[in-house]
């Protein structure tokens, strides 16, 4: 045995497993947000660059980084109530974007819980809202503006029908997830349905509707974007019309960057807010990972 023991123990020794807590790699792969990430459009805008510089795309067709950010710089230098800035026309289509969610959150959820509560008036009206969903919003946008006009509550309507669809299957997919058990414990205490709702389903539905608001926050701003397109007096949508007309490639892709930066914005809110008031489900989600 001690003549063995040896070579246990280097054997033992050379099976140890090397700590790689400190490993570059593995610090990397834990906060890929703030290291491969920002990578992404580096990639792109060097790809970009070359596209532009070595194999010589015409302006009016892919503009150079260089006068795309001159284009921003311009736009963003002037005065927030100035017309011909993109403050203020970022700011109308910020204001229609918020506008429809939380519209069509409103009325997503309500009827989502609705439907899942009542299991006739699912069988009944489901297959209505699935069609019209189905319906291209594109062309219920011109109707939207005849009957409201070019001010801003046919832009909020059109983003509200575009935003609604998402928190309606998550508030039903989230009624469904409550286990039956809980609420027949919660009717044998007598608690009232609206008691039901606000202590068990709502905070059991928490994470699918910041599922579902995580999807229509993106969607809003297409919402307001389609509208525009149709017939506005100001907004982002409004100015990518114009400068298409005037083929001004250039401020076409100032405002396209603004616009996405509004979207980015909107879901990081959402996901602040996800952190904030459904903790309890991002501390599950990472406990399950880390036990995987």
């Amino acid at each position: 045995m001690s003549a063995c023991s040896p070579i246990a123990g280097g054997s033992g020794a050379s099976r140890a497993p090397v700590d790689s807590g400190g490993s570059p790699l593995r610090w990397v792969r834990a906060h890929m947000q703030w290291t491969l990430t920002p990578l992404l459009p580096l990639v792109m805008l060097a790809a970009w660059s070359l596209a532009c510089h070595q194999f010589g795309a015409p302006a009016y067709i892919l503009p150079s980084p260089e006068a795309v950010l001159d284009a921003l710089r311009d736009g963003l230098a002037r005065a927030p109530m100035d017309q011909g800035g993109l403050w203020f026309h970022a700011g109308i289509t910020i204001y229609e974007s918020l506008c429809g969610l939380v519209l069509g959150a409103v009325v997503g959820t309500l009827l989502g819980f609705a439907l899942a509560s009542f299991p006739a008036l699912d069988r009944v009206a489901y297959p209505v809202l699935v069609a019209f969903q189905a319906l291209p919003k594109v062309a219920l946008a011109p109707l939207l503006i005849i009957w409201f006009g070019l001010g801003y509550n046919g832009k909020i309507y059109i983003t509200a029908i575009i935003t609604f669809f998402p928190l309606l299957v998550s508030a039903m997919a989230g009624t469904h997830s409550v286990e039956s058990d809980r609420i027949d414990l919660a009717r044998s205490c007598n608690a009232r349905p609206m008691q039901i709702l606000r202590k068990i389903i709502i905070p059991s539905a928490m994470p699918y509707l910041f599922a579902g608001l995580n999807v229509a926050s993106s969607l809003a701003v297409l919402g307001a974007i389609v509208g525009e397109f149709v017939g506005a007096r100001a907004g982002l949508g409004m100015l990518l019309i114009q400068y298409n007309q005037a083929m001004q490639t250039a401020p076409v892709f100032a405002v396209l960057i603004v616009l996405g930066l509004i979207g980015f914005l909107f879901n990081y809110a959402v996901k602040v807010a996800e952190q904030h008031y459904c903790f309890w489900a991002q501390r599950r989600r990472h406990t399950l990972r880390a036990g995987s």
